[in-house]
């Protein structure tokens, strides 16, 4: 059998039954690709590798990345598949949902095809756990980035169309859409976590997803309605409703550092953080490709459309990780929120998670909680050394 023995000074470990916490130091014993021991303390013998220095954390799963290093995840070719699934390691993320943003239902039908035909052919690298879809079923008025020309309501017939490929395990729409909750028990039924987002719903019709089947809304506070008082959106049905997870893109541009600390203080244990990433990402400035649609990167901050809409995110989620430290959240709390929390909303209970039987995905972070190196089923997929 295959074994390998990891001590760290610092990692952050979940006990079945238990809460994530850190311990000081810790070790996690691998064999044939999953955790076998993780405890706190040394372990008998000789590790294969000691971490003296940094934080040893699952691997980070993403639930929302449309491109990364230049390439867009719906129309990239073979060689951009590999290029990301090969690079994202990179960035602490051991598992993702590629995701397409809105265009025709054929469009989107054929780009999952030809994912389903890419996917067995992908080198080593991080997982691709299906399809994240964002639209077409959202709303004219809060398209953000989004085309208005194919955003459409979600007949019977278009869930069909996108559920043929088995792929999609996430899709993302707007509840106040004629059609929406039956579309959501639907997909709900046939596996797929449904999310709210890019809507004008009130917390009415965000708590009627909910009913339907719904457990996640995107990108919490962006192209959503917010908080008001009187007329209360999605973000406060996101904030009050125990069984939503609000998905947070903790780049400081897209929600300020005060709102970002009200999210992770209305809805412990629930925010997923996630990139939102475009193919700008990892990239210098420049112009790049969203869904069909040119984007400017610019010095400073998030991507562009050329109106000045915010277009996804240049974001790491290694570095959303260490935005969350650096607002005061402790690290337990904030790699959960980029690990466990996303992996069981995803029905991926064997991920994210340092614990016995769960699969030997890990990323030590460094100085700044930057990846320094990541291991995908025991096996070093970046970073140098053993």
């Amino acid at each position: 059998m295959a074994s390998l023995l990891i001590t760290a000074d610092r990692m952050i470990m979940t006990p079945p039954g238990g809460p994530t916490r850190v311990v000081s130091p810790g070790y996690v014993r691998v064999v044939d690709g999953t955790i076998a021991e993780a405890g706190e303390g040394r372990p008998p013998g000789a590790p294969d590798l000691d971490l003296p220095a940094g934080l040893l954390a699952p691997g980070l799963v993403d639930l929302q990345v449309n491109g990364f290093f230049g390439h867009d995840m719906v129309d990239a070719d073979e060689a951009g598949w590999h290029a990301v699934v090969s690079r994202l390691p990179e960035t602490g993320v051991t598992a993702f949902l590629p995701t397409f943003i809105t265009a025709p239902v054929e469009t989107q039908a054929a780009a999952l095809r030809r994912a389903r035909d890419l996917l067995p052919g992908l080198p080593d690298g991080t997982r691709v756990l299906g399809v994240h879809l964002e639209g077409p079923f959202l709303s004219e008025k809060r398209k953000g980035a989004h085309n208005a020309a194919h955003l459409t309501d979600p007949t019977p017939e278009a869930i069909g169309t996108l559920l043929e490929t088995g792929l999609v395990k996430l899709l993302t729409l707007a509840p106040e859409r004629a059609g929406a909750l039956a579309a959501i028990r639907a997909l709900t039924g046939a596996g797929v976590l449904v999310s709210v987002g890019h809507s004008d719903a009130t917390a009415a019709q965000a708590a009627a997803a909910a009913d339907a089947g719904a457990r996640m809304v995107t990108h919490i506070f962006n192209a959503q309605t917010g908080v008001h008082h009187r007329d209360p959106g999605v973000a406060v049905q996101a904030l009050i409703d125990d069984r939503l997870s609000p998905g947070l893109i903790l780049d400081l541009h897209h929600v300020a550092p005060e709102v970002a600390r009200l999210v992770f203080r209305a809805a412990p244990g629930r925010v997923v953080l996630v990139t939102d990433a475009a193919a700008s990402a990892g990239m210098p400035p420049g112009t790049y490709d969203l869904g069909g649609e040119p984007i400017t990167m610019p010095e400073q901050g998030p991507p562009l459309r050329a109106d000045g809409t915010i277009a996804g995110s240049g974001l790491r989620l290694d570095e959303a990780v260490g935005n969350a430290i650096g607002l005061g959240l402790d690290a337990a709390t904030a790699v959960d929120a980029a690990t466990r929390v996303p992996a069981d909303l995803i029905g991926r209970p064997d991920l994210g998670r340092i614990a016995p039987g769960a699969a030997a995905d890990l990323v030590w972070l460094g100085p700044g909680h930057r990846a320094r190196a990541t291991w995908v089923n025991g096996q070093k997929v970046f970073g140098g050394g053993s």
